[in-house]
C-alpha cells in the first residue's frame, strides 16, 4: 500500500483528487492539507511514502515544502503539481530533489502512474515540459541580489532596502543595476516580473 499525502489549496480540486486516489488499488490518502507549511507537519505525523504537492499554496509554497521534506523525512518521495511550468520552478524542483513534476491538466491515470513511478524511485516529467527541461536557464542572481529584489518587489524604496539589509544606499543601487543587466530587463519593475515568472524569487 502506497501512503499518499496530498497538499492542494483549492478545496474542490483537493477533494476530487482524494476521491480519485481513493478508488485506486494500492493507494491510500493518509492526509490532505491546504497549506504548504501544514504539508510538512502532516507528513511528520502520518509518514507518507509520497507527497503530492501543489506549487502555489499559502503558508509555504510546494517547492519549499518539498525541500523541507527532503531534509526532515528523506524516505518520503515528492511529486509536484502545477498549473504552469516556469523554467525557474522546474529548476527549483530539481534542486529540491523532487521525484516528479506534473501539470494539473494531466489525465487522472497519468497522476496515478506518476505516484507509482515516484514511489518506486523513478522520475516523472510532464511531457509538455520536456522542451523546458532541455533549456533550463540557470538562476543568474546572487543570494544578496535576490534579497534586494524581494524587498523591492514588496514596495520598499532603495533607502529602506539599505536600512533593512544593513547596506549602503550605493551598494543597493549597484545590486539593482546588476539585476536589471543580468535579466536583460527594461527596468526594475520588469526585473521583478522576470525573476518571479522564472521562479527565482517568490
Amino acid at each position: 500500500m502506497i501512503r499518499v499525502l496530498l497538499a492542494e489549496d483549492q478545496h474542490v480540486i483537493r477533494s476530487g483528487l482524494v476521491a480519485l486516489l481513493g478508488l485506486e488499488d494500492g493507494l491510500e490518502v493518509v492526509a490532505d492539507v491546504g497549506r504548504g507549511d501544514d504539508a510538512v507537519s502532516a507528513a511528520l505525523v502520518h509518514r507518507p511514502d509520497v507527497a503530492v504537492l501543489d506549487i502555489d499554496m499559502p503558508g509555504a509554497d510546494g517547492l519549499t515544502a518539498a525541500a523541507a521534506l527532503r531534509e526532515k523525512l528523506p524516505a518520503c518521495r515528492t511529486l509536484m503539481l502545477t498549473g504552469h511550468g516556469a523554467p525557474g520552478q522546474l529548476r527549483r524542483a530539481l534542486d529540491a530533489g523532487v521525484g516528479g513534476f506534473l501539470l494539473k491538466t494531466a489525465p487522472p491515470d497519468e497522476l496515478v502512474a506518476a505516484i507509482r513511478t515516484v514511489h518506486a524511485g523513478g522520475r516523472v516529467l510532464d511531457p509538455s515540459l520536456a522542451v523546458t527541461a532541455w533549456d533550463l536557464a540557470a538562476d543568474p542572481l546572487t543570494p544578496r541580489e535576490k534579497d534586494v529584489l524581494r524587498l523591492l518587489a514588496d514596495g520598499a524604496e532603495p533607502a529602506e532596502i539599505a536600512r533593512s539589509l544593513h547596506l549602503s544606499a550605493g551598494t543597493v543601487r549597484n545590486h539593482l543595476t546588476a539585476v536589471v543587466t543580468k535579466l536583460n530587463a527594461r527596468g526594475r519593475p520588469d526585473a521583478v516580473r522576470i525573476a518571479r515568472e522564472s521562479g527565482w524569487i517568490d
